[in-house]
């Protein structure tokens, strides 16, 4: 899969995860909505700088952004 496509991914995800908005991941994260909005579409290229402010904004390491939220422990017995 392409690397942004990921990153818009694994954004989408933990800001729902959240219950935000694009408008408020951009109010917490210091950037334009439209710009959030691209990422999440996989057409924006974001920096190690926007990487960062995303991934405190989301309260996860970096890495994550990159490699996708680790995969939920299955439940014994499920």
């Amino acid at each position: 899969m392409d690397i942004r496509k990921q990153i818009g991914r694994t954004v989408q995800s933990l800001r729902s995860g959240h219950g935000w908005s694009q408008e408020e991941l951009a109010f917490r994260s210091g950037l334009h909505r439209t710009y959030i909005s691209g990422i999440e579409r996989g057409t924006r290229n974001p920096t190690a700088t926007v990487l960062k402010e995303l991934a405190d904004a989301l309260q996860v390491s970096p890495g994550v952004l990159l490699d996708g939220p680790p995969d939920r422990p299955s439940l014994p017995g499920a």
